[in-house]
């Protein structure tokens, strides 16, 4: 009797409980503690600090400075810290004349550039030579003829001297340099083109011919006009997005990165997957202090991925789910990869417009990649961490809740209506008052100007990258490409608005593989937003396609730059951690069509019940097509039902009733399908063990 009773008990629990059993059989969560130090776990697993210095400068060229000692590197380091000085000054009592604010800036730039950055990445070294000394000095010289000049240069009005033009060449010439330097050829490249195009623009087929102009012109209107590399984007680089760079550099030198990391592990690290899930969390979490896919899969990798691996993880997971969650950290408000301020001025919409609007997608995106997650985690049987392994989350929050302080002001200050420059600078300090609350989070006067230091640098990959793209967008004024350009894709997709966006998506996507975000939003936003705008998408979901699109070329094969990073670190195969990281970002390539054709969820025309409802059909989609690209939905699901799956959450993501009854009956009965098919799947092996 009693193993007909035992026989009958197991047939009562499902496969899930049986799964979650075994998951959970080496550990009593409820009887076991916490950790005492919270953080012991993570620090055991921790990448060092040199092999994440290693894989950053391998996929990033912003991490390939020249480590500069003694005298010298203190000279620099004063240059440096000068800069983030002046940047204060403006904050604090106003920015100078245009061309002054916008002249200095990359002046500093070019300096610290060609001091920091070698020639080529193997001859990094403790050196300068002498011909980066010369260049650096010419830069720093040609910024200072406009400053010295600006009302003679207003004056002029376009009559430009010969002394002008040969400053504005070797201007343009010092800004290529120096973004190939620091960011790499494809920006370089690109850019080159557009100058070559404003040149032979007689010879260019088609819509793109135009009658060409000669080099002093195209030289000057380059440098001593405020249309081109001192133009918009330098702008709000030497405004806002400096000095939020230097708030990020501060908050990371509260710790609140690890913090973060701790606080998300303790939270999710005990579900099914927890460590993945955890990752998910702590990306999406410091996406408000790092503007980098690069630098926030090595910063967060370092500690996720060896915990991942550690537990059974295989290396191109580990690494891919580390890779998409923190591309997706650039998408995160405040900061958004420094893109969201330039935006500002593309759009003619208040920053904390656009930073609302980006919330809702930001975490479509997010929860797009937690479900891949646990769907695989699922599939797979990845368990989760023991309790004794993990931080104890009240603990955390209890010790350093403190230090999310800095970012509650900021978006307070721009709630309140502050400008982003104002509240950026009052953040700064909040930053430097709340970290004296606890001894191990405070900042010495050594720590501050490290700070200062740190913050200067990380804008030179920005400033760069801004100065190169305002090329680009000078010669589209100039030569009125951007018109021409609009029209021949109005053209080639015949007016279909779907059609449009696949191929912005292509052409933000390639440009993005090889050139930093900001560089392509820049491009994108003056070559083919305008075009979604025109077939009546709204400006704030145009402009956020394209740069949504720009940021998931990190994770795109074959140049996926965030999955290689993560790779190094966790060892894996750099191809198949991209081909993985895509599957696990799939989110990323259908939120922004959601948006689009859903703008409401980027706070266009909304309303609550509509929000609610554009919400909920958005996520069943999501689920549905994450459980068709898994295979997995409680059960292992067989190719045509994935593809069922996929084709109803597709229907719920185009708008329309119509189209949502559609995809809400066929995703409703492919799982009524799928339970059946479990339960009687079941019923055979138990007929079949017993």
């Amino acid at each position: 009797m009693s193993d007909d009773k035992s026989k009958k008990d197991e047939k009562n629990l499902t496969d899930e409980q049986q799964q979650d059993e075994e998951l959970n059989q080496d550990q009593n969560v409820e009887e076991e503690e916490y950790a005492e130090d919270g953080m012991t776990i993570l620090d055991k697993q921790k990448v060092d600090e040199e092999q994440i210095a290693e894989v950053a400068a391998k996929y990033d060229r912003e991490f390939t400075s020249r480590k500069l000692v003694g005298w010298l590197g203190k000279a620099v380091s004063l240059v440096a810290i000068s800069w983030a000085l002046v940047q204060l000054y403006t904050a604090l009592f106003g920015v100078f004349p245009t061309t002054i604010q916008r002249g200095q800036h990359v002046g500093f730039a070019l300096f610290l550039v060609f001091v920091l950055y070698p020639v080529k990445r193997t001859l990094r070294g403790k050196k300068i030579p002498f011909y980066d000394w010369i260049l650096a000095a010419v830069g720093a010289y040609v910024a200072l003829y406009h400053i010295l000049n600006y009302r003679d240069i207003i004056h002029r009005a376009g009559a430009y001297t010969q002394m002008d033009v040969i400053v504005s060449i070797i201007a343009v010439l010092l800004v290529l340099e120096a973004t190939r330097r620091i960011a790499g050829p494809v920006l370089i490249t690109v850019a080159s083109f557009f100058l070559l195009y404003a040149y032979f623009g007689p010879m260019f087929p088609g819509f793109m011919s135009h009658r060409g102009y000669a080099i002093p012109r195209i030289a000057t209107y380059m440098w001593m006009s405020t249309e081109a590399i001192l133009g918009i984007p330098i702008g709000v680089s030497a405004t806002f997005i400096f000095l939020f760079l230097v708030f990020a550099t501060f908050l990371k030198k509260t710790g609140i990165g690890d913090w973060l990391t701790g606080l998300a592990m303790g939270v999710a690290g005990g579900l099914t997957g927890g460590p993945a899930k955890a990752a998910v969390i702590a990306s999406a979490t410091q996406g408000t202090i790092s503007g980098s896919s690069v630098a926030n899969t090595v910063g967060t990798g370092s500690v996720t991925i060896p915990l991942m691996k550690s537990i059974g993880y295989r290396p191109e997971f580990a690494a891919a789910t580390e890779a998409a969650a923190s591309t997706g950290g650039q998408l995160m408000p405040p900061v958004m990869g420094a893109a969201a301020f330039i935006m500002t001025e593309f759009t003619g919409l208040p920053y904390i417009t656009i930073a609302l609007s980006a919330a809702i997608p930001a975490g479509l995106y997010f929860t797009g990649v937690f479900m891949m997650v646990h769907l695989e985690a699922k599939k797979t049987g990845l368990r989760g961490l023991t309790r004794a392994e993990l931080p104890n989350p009240i603990k955390l929050l209890k010790q350093k809740w403190f230090l999310a302080l800095p970012i509650v002001v900021i978006m307070y200050l721009l709630i309140g209506g502050y400008t982003p420059m104002r509240a950026a600078l009052f953040a700064i300090f909040s930053a430097i008052l709340v970290s004296f609350i606890r001894k191990d989070t405070r900042m010495k006067p050594k720590t501050i100007i490290a700070g200062l230091d740190e913050g200067a640098r990380s804008a030179l990959p920005v400033v760069m990258a801004c100065a190169t793209a305002g090329i680009i967008v000078g010669i589209v004024t100039l030569t009125g490409l951007g018109v021409k350009f609009s029209t021949g894709i109005l053209i080639l997709s015949g007016g279909n608005i779907y059609l449009a966006m696949l191929f912005t998506m292509f052409a933000s996507i390639i440009l993005g593989m090889g050139m930093p975000t900001t560089a392509n939003y820049i491009v994108q936003a003056t070559i083919a937003a305008p075009v979604l705008v025109e077939l009546g998408i709204p400006i704030i979901a145009a402009h956020l396609f394209v740069f949504y699109f720009g940021i998931i070329a990190d994770i795109t094969p074959p140049v996926a730059l965030a999955a290689f990073a993560g790779s190094g670190i966790a060892g894996s195969n750099p191809f198949k951690t991209g081909v993985q990281a895509s599957k696990l970002a799939f989110a990323a390539y259908l939120v922004p069509y959601i948006f689009a054709t859903h703008p409401m969820l980027v706070l266009v025309d909304w309303t609550p019940v509509a929000l609610i409802m554009s919400l909920a059909t958005a996520l069943i989609g999501m689920y549905a097509i994450a459980a068709g690209v898994s295979g997995y939905l409680n059960t292992k699901i067989h190719a045509i039902m994935r593809l069922v799956l996929a084709i109803g959450g597709l229907m719920l993501i185009v708008p329309g009733t119509t189209t949502n009854i559609g995809g809400i009956a066929i995703i409703a009965l492919a799982f009524v399908y799928l339970r059946m098919k479990d339960k009687k799947d079941r019923e055979k092996s138990e007929a079949t063990s017993s």
